[in-house]
């Protein structure tokens, strides 16, 4: 049985529970403008269906407590020399429940000072002494946790090239959704870390127009273009006996996501046809599904990464839910409620148990 005082501790740091734990939580937040959400502001953010292209005044984001649409945030009475002293004690014990406890309810940037103060005190390594008392999903999950962001990406970008066969959908889903300066960071955290060029990795793994599509979404760098013109070179691109990739290959990979919003709108109004629908017709292989998904990115990648989720695969919600915990993770269990009819809160709890609900449902953070 958890300790009674575990139990208090838990909730006041808002980790595994229902509105009830998250309200609690709200009540020892802070805003970055030293305010706090009242109930009305609460409920209205849960319910609101949050979109890519929301206007920035539709919503007063300057009073809200997260300062982004992720759900998880810097604890507000942080201290780390009580947290290393905590976690130095719980792997002793192997008291799972305090280190889930702490690593889940502390921003990225925390973990790192944790790590860099356990380090100093014990001469070890935090992720090494944690795989000693840890196993299977659960080590998994803590280890993504302390990781860096752009650590973490490599390290999924590394995973799904791993082994037999490519996870072709994971490294789609993070070179569609990630911005060119930050793959280029990804590129270069991947060299240092497995000594290896990321470009070289990708081509090996892959082969045709869809070895030519990953390579550009890795290099993507925005140019200017013509909206008509766009459409009509992908419009002509459709118009012989076989489709050819290569006019949306250049022309979604290089483009800034207003410009591609306005390109796919005309492009659908032109042909009567929305442009899933095309790429499915006209596409086969590995580059229609690359295509479809970049497309989804585009027009609304919180429904693409909600549709991932809706699988309940244990090292995609893992990935993503840690990946976005901190930037837009709010849009994504919105995007989940829409698809599924159901808060991800609550579907993670059907599909998962102990201490890995636990930290699954102190990342999500609250039901919606």
């Amino acid at each position: 049985m958890v300790p009674r005082s575990s139990v208090n501790t838990w909730v006041r740091e808002g980790g595994c529970g229902s509105s009830a734990v998250f309200a609690a939580t709200t009540q020892e937040s802070r805003f970055s403008a030293g305010q706090r959400l009242n109930q009305p502001e609460l409920q209205r953010c849960s319910s609101v269906a949050w979109r890519r292209d929301m206007k920035p005044d539709f919503f007063p984001f300057s009073d809200m407590w997260w300062g982004t649409l992720g759900t998880v945030r810097p604890f507000s009475n942080f201290q780390p020399d009580k947290d290393v002293k905590e976690i130095q004690e719980a792997l002793g014990k192997k008291d799972v429940v305090t280190l889930v406890r702490i690593l889940t309810n502390r921003s990225n940037a925390q973990r790192q000072d944790i790590a860099k103060g356990f380090q100093e005190q014990t001469k070890q390594d935090l992720s090494v002494a944690l795989k000693k008392v840890l196993s299977g999903d659960l080590e998994d999950l803590l280890l993504q946790l302390m990781m860096l962001p752009d650590q973490l990406e490599a390290h999924r970008l590394k995973g799904a090239m791993a082994g037999l066969g490519t996870d072709e959908e994971t490294l789609l889903e993070i070179l569609c959704t990630r911005s060119g300066k930050k793959l280029k960071e990804v590129s270069a955290v991947y060299r240092q870390v497995y000594k290896k060029e990321l470009e070289k990795e990708l081509k090996a793994e892959t082969s045709g127009d869809f070895a030519k599509l990953v390579v550009a979404l890795l290099n993507k760098e925005v140019s200017a273009g013509a909206v008509q013109r766009d459409v009509q070179a992908l419009t002509a691109s459709l118009s012989g006996k076989k489709a050819e990739a290569g006019p949306w290959i250049n022309i979604l990979t290089s483009r800034d996501s207003d410009h591609l919003d306005k390109v796919l709108m005309e492009l659908e109004l032109e042909t009567g046809q929305m442009v899933d629908q095309m790429v499915e017709k006209r596409f086969s292989g590995d580059i229609r599904l690359g295509l479809r998904v970049l497309v989804q990115c585009i027009q609304n990648p919180e429904v693409y990464l909600a549709q991932r989720l809706v699988t309940m695969k244990t090292s995609l919600v893992q990935g993503i839910m840690v990946s976005h915990s901190e930037e837009d993770l709010l849009s994504i269990r919105a995007a989940f409620r829409r698809l599924s009819g159901s808060s991800l809160y609550s579907v993670l709890q059907n599909h998962f148990k102990g201490e890995l609900l636990q930290a699954l449902q102190a990342i999500c953070r609250s039901e919606d």
